[in-house]
């Protein structure tokens, strides 16, 4: 271990000059993973960036919970401009201070529980769309087949338009920008480069996204053109005037439309992957869930005002997001000289929150790599942010609600309708992108049920 003299954090050994880059390049989760052998609060070295790792859920707490002049979110702006591409800096994910809170305030009414329930009806109809066009016996990619229908489900919900119409220029967005944004491996030295210099994968990104832009373009020149035939989130946006007085420019609402078409269904996609990979190598475990969707629903479709009964259901999805949390690591930076876990920490230190590491710390969790849903049935007493999958503090995730209610829709009517043979591995790699993802497809053989509705 290196000097931690000065009460700096100690730091992993390393390559002069190079640090612990060609450890994090290799395998950035592997590297992290083992961080916590050298405390609770632990120093990376890499050129140009000071970065502090912390594993001890009090603080995290405090950093999260901070005040905007202490921490703000380390915002990927390499990553953000490769390519010589901005992607949605004007929105609610990339702006700070007073912006930032008028948008928080501003979006914030359009999520509360009144216009959520409101999409329930869409959420079921375009979740059985989907479903029908599976056809009995096929191999499917679970993470694709999960992107395209959480992408159904979210264009319908909130912006009120056909993914079948237009859903190719936003999953392949999707797919590019998830590329891209790969920590370490083959994108590390595209990543290292300034965005200008022209790369095959930087060239790549931004015909990607200027097909995105057109998407979000023409559909915000449709809705402009009439503005009373829609009830959604886009209509909220382009309204003049909101509940918190703020209203938005186009370059604004722009960049929303971008973070929600994409963060808000390669999320969920994510989590529906996992949460049926491990149903499907837990068959006890889904037997137990079917069982409660059939107390319950008695073959019907979800509803709002069922959704409290299911619980268990609640703990598949909460377990799930425990053992792969789609975010997997959260980012912040701080503004001045901080003391942290009784060390210091320099002014604009990078800080890492991994969040798969701290959610299978057996500080907080009995057999903490294990699939238990039951876990969450215990009263066990755990710190607060020992369990953090939507972030927390004034930056959680404003589609939290929308996502949980989303996900105890779905995954009842895919339990329903049918069952998962998986025919490729039940413990697969993962790999840091924009989302937690498999290094290879999640494969399964699809089995129709008989419906009673």
């Amino acid at each position: 271990m290196a000097d931690d003299s000065g009460n700096q954090p100690p730091v992993p050994d390393g390559l002069p000059v190079l640090g612990n880059t060609l450890d994090f390049i290799r395998s950035p989760m592997s590297f992290i993973g083992k961080l916590p052998k050298h405390g609770d609060i632990v120093r990376c070295e890499f050129p140009m960036i000071r970065a502090v790792a912390l594993f001890h859920p009090e603080d995290i707490r405090t950093v999260l919970l901070a005040d905007q002049q202490t921490y703000r979110r380390w915002n990927f702006d390499q990553l953000r401009k490769m390519g010589g591409y901005d992607f949605a800096p004007e929105g609610l994910a990339f702006t700070e201070g007073e912006k930032w809170r008028n948008q928080r305030r501003h979006l914030q009414s359009m999520f509360g529980l009144d216009r959520l329930h409101g999409y329930a009806d869409t959420m079921v109809e375009h979740t059985e769309r989907v479903l029908k066009q599976w056809e009995d016996g096929a191999e499917i990619a679970l993470n694709h087949a999960f992107s395209e229908l959480s992408l159904a489900v979210l264009t319908h919900s909130l912006f009120d338009f056909d993914m079948r119409e237009r859903g190719e220029p936003i999953i392949r967005a999707t797919e590019t920008l998830n590329d891209r944004a790969q920590l370490g491996g083959r994108n590390a030295v595209e990543f290292l480069l300034p965005s200008w210099i022209p790369t095959p994968g930087h060239a790549r990104y931004r015909e990607a996204m200027d097909d995105f832009d057109t998407v979000v373009d023409e559909l915000i020149t449709e809705r402009r053109a009439n503005p009373v035939g829609y009830d959604d989130l886009l209509a909220r946006m382009l309204a003049t005037e909101s509940d918190s007085d703020y209203t938005m420019s186009d370059a604004e609402i722009h960049d929303q439309m971008l973070a929600f078409l994409f963060a808000g269904h390669e999320t969920t996609a994510t989590t529906l992957t996992f949460t049926w990979l491990l149903l499907s190598t837990h068959p006890e475990k889904r037997k137990r869930l079917d069982a409660e969707i059939e107390d319950v629903l008695g073959g019907a479709p979800p509803s709002p005002e069922r959704l409290d009964a299911l619980t268990y259901t609640e703990q598949v999805i909460k377990e799930a997001l425990r053992l792969y949390p789609p975010a997997a690591m959260l980012f912040r930076k701080n503004l001045t000289e901080t003391e942290i876990g009784g060390h210091t920490v320099p002014a604009n230190s990078t800080i890492l929150l991994p969040q798969f590491v701290v959610h299978t710390d057996e500080r907080w969790y009995d057999d903490p790599q294990t699939f238990r849903p039951e876990r969450w049935d215990s009263r066990r007493e755990r710190p607060e942010y020992a369990y953090f999958p939507f972030g927390g503090g004034g930056h959680h995730c404003i589609g939290m609600r929308f996502a949980m209610m989303e996900l105890k829709h779905v995954i009842p009517i895919i339990a329903q309708r049918v069952d998962f043979e998986l025919l490729s591995t039940p413990d697969p790699a993962v790999q840091m992108e924009m989302t937690l993802q498999p290094t290879e497809d999640i494969r399964a053989r699809v089995t129709k049920r008989s419906s009673r509705y």
